[in-house]
C-alpha cells in the first residue's frame, strides 16, 4: 500500500515506476537463465521482451523467462504510449531504439527452422530424466517451419525455439502484434524503420487472415476452442490492417483483411449471452464469465457500440465480474465500500486464483475509455475508473513493483514477480485516464 499522495499524483508516479521496471524486460542482454534440465543457458538478445526478468524455475514462482508473442506485443504497445506521452527526448529515443530492436528480433524469429534445429543433433540426450515429460520431442520440433512459427506462442529470448511442451497453437499473438505495429507506425523515425515494420506487419496480417476464427487456446492458455478475446483482437487487427493496406496501395491484402475481418466481426455475436458477453462460444453465461472479454475489447482498440467500449453488454459483463469477485475474495469483503479487485474467472485455481493486476487495471481502463466518448456520462465513468485504480493502489507494494497476482486474502504479491504485462497494463490505463480527464475538462 502506498499513501500520502493524491490519486492523480500517485498514478503519474506509478506510471514512471512501471516504465522503469518494464524497460528491464526489454533487450535484457545482461541477464542469464540456466535450464540445466534441458542443457540450456539462455542469454536474451536485443529486441526480446521477457514476460518476467526473474529467473525463476517453478520454485515456487513460474518460469516466465520467455518471449511471448502476446506479452511482447502488449509491452511494446505500452512503449508507444510512453513515446507519445513523454516530454523527455532521452526517454523517447530509448524506447524508439527498443522498438527498432523488437522489430528486428521479431523478423529474425521468422527465419527459425525446426528441421535445422534437430538435424544431426540428438537433443533428447541433453534432457535430464525429470524434464523428459516436459520436452516436446524432436518430431514436433522438426515440424515447426514457416507459418507454424506464428502459432508458437513463445520463444526463448535468445531467439531460439522453446523446447518445452506448452498449450499450442494460440493465434492472438500475431493479431496483437499487428495492432501494436499499426499504432506505432506514425511514430517511426525513418524510411528504413518503416519498411522493416511494414514487412513484419504484412506477415502478421497474412497469418491472421489464414487462421482467423480457428480453434485454438485462449489468452489464459488453458482451453482450446473459439475464444472471444482471440476473435475480437483478430477482427480489430484485420479491419485496421485493411485501412493501412488500402492506403499503401496493397489492394489484395486490403481486400483479404477487410473480408475476413467483417466475417469475424459478425461472428462475435456468437458470444452474446443475454445482456453480457461470454468468453467462449457454446457456453452459458455462468460457464464463460471471464475478464478476458474486457481485455480483448481494450487490446483491440474498439470504441464501437457493439463489441467496443461503448457496448452496454461489455459493461454488464464487468458488473457481473465485479459482483462475483466482491463476494469471492476476502480482501474485497474486507473493503465492501471500494471497487473490487478482479481475478480472471470464477473457479480459477492458478497460484490460488487471486486478483490479477491486468484484470483490475482493465476495469479501470474500460471506464476511462468510456469517459472519453462523446455523449458519455464521463464524470461517472471517470469516478468509477478511479475507484478501481484506488483498489490497485491498495495492492501495490511501496517500491511500485507489480506481480502477476495478489493474494486473495492478504493482497501480498503472488505468482510471477515483475510481470511485464502488469506494468504495460498500468501504463495504458494511466494514458486512458489522462485522456478522460482532458475530455471532462472540455465539457
Amino acid at each position: 500500500m502506498t499513501a500520502g499522495l493524491e490519486l492523480e499524483d500517485w498514478v503519474e508516479r506509478q506510471c514512471r515506476r512501471s516504465a522503469g521496471f518494464m524497460a528491464k524486460s526489454v533487450s535484457a542482454v545482461g541477464l542469464r537463465k540456466e535450464r540445466p534440465g534441458l542443457g540450456q543457458v539462455v542469454v536474451p538478445a536485443r529486441g526480446s521482451v521477457l514476460a518476467s526478468p526473474v529467473p525463476a524455475a517453478w520454485d515456487p514462482e513460474p518460469d516466465y523467462f520467455f518471449h511471448w508473442l502476446r506479452d511482447s506485443a502488449l509491452v511494446m504497445d505500452a512503449a508507444s504510449e510512453l513515446i507519445r506521452g513523454s516530454s523527455d527526448d532521452g526517454e523517447r529515443r530509448a524506447w524508439q531504439e527498443r522498438w527498432r530492436d523488437f522489430v528486428g528480433f521479431s523478423l529474425r524469429l521468422d527465419r527459425l527452422s525446426g528441421r535445422r534445429l534437430v538435424a544431426g543433433v540428438n537433443l533428447e540426450r541433453r534432457v535430464r530424466s525429470a524434464m523428459r515429460p516436459h520436452f516436446r520431442g524432436t518430431a514436433e520440433l522438426a515440424s515447426i517451419e514457416g507459418d507454424r512459427l506464428r502459432g508458437e506462442v513463445r520463444f526463448n529470448p535468445d531467439g531460439t525455439l522453446d523446447l518445452l511442451r506448452w498449450t499450442r497453437p494460440q493465434h492472438d499473438g500475431p493479431a496483437l502484434r499487428a495492432l501494436a505495429l499499426l499504432r506505432h507506425l506514425p511514430l517511426c523515425a525513418g524510411e528504413t524503420e518503416r519498411d522493416a515494420l511494414a514487412g513484419l506487419l504484412r506477415a502478421d496480417l497474412a497469418h491472421v487472415v489464414r487462421h482467423a476464427g480457428e480453434c485454438c487456446a485462449g489468452p489464459w492458455e488453458e482451453e482450446a476452442g473459439r475464444h472471444y478475446y482471440t476473435e475480437v483482437v483478430e477482427a480489430g487487427a484485420l479491419l485496421a490492417g485493411a485501412a493501412w493496406a488500402e492506403a499503401a496501395g496493397e489492394a489484395a491484402l486490403a481486400g483479404a483483411c477487410r473480408g475476413t475481418g467483417l466475417r469475424l466481426e459478425a461472428g462475435l455475436e456468437d458470444f452474446v449471452r443475454g445482456d453480457m458477453l461470454a468468453a467462449r462460444a457454446g457456453e452459458g453465461p455462468d460457464g464463460a464469465l471471464d475478464s478476458s472479454v474486457i481485455l480483448g475489447v481494450l487490446h483491440a482498440g474498439r470504441r464501437d457500440s457493439r463489441h467496443g467500449v461503448a457496448d452496454p453488454r461489455l459493461l454488464a459483463t464487468l458488473d457481473r465480474l465485479g459482483e462475483h469477485f466482491a463476494a469471492a475474495y476476502p480482501l474485497n469483503r474486507a473493503h465492501p465500500e471500494e471497487a473490487p479487485a478482479l481475478g480472471r474467472y470464477p473457479g480459477d485455481a492458478y497460484f490460488g486464483g487471486g486478483p490479477w493486476f491486468v484484470t483490475t487495471l482493465a476495469a479501470a481502463e474500460l471506464h476511462y475509455r468510456r469517459a472519453s466518448l462523446a455523449g458519455a456520462d464521463g464524470a461517472a465513468d471517470l469516478a468509477r475508473g478511479d475507484a478501481f485504480m484506488a483498489t490497485v493502489r491498495r495492492l501495490v507494494p511501496e517500491d511500485g513493483s507489480l506481480s502477476e497476482q495478489a493474494d486473495a486474502e492478504t493482497g501480498a504479491p503472488v505468482s510471477a514477480r515483475h510481470l511485464a504485462w502488469s506494468y504495460a497494463a498500468f501504463i495504458t490505463a494511466a494514458a486512458a485516464r489522462r485522456l478522460a480527464v482532458r475530455a471532462q475538462a472540455t465539457k
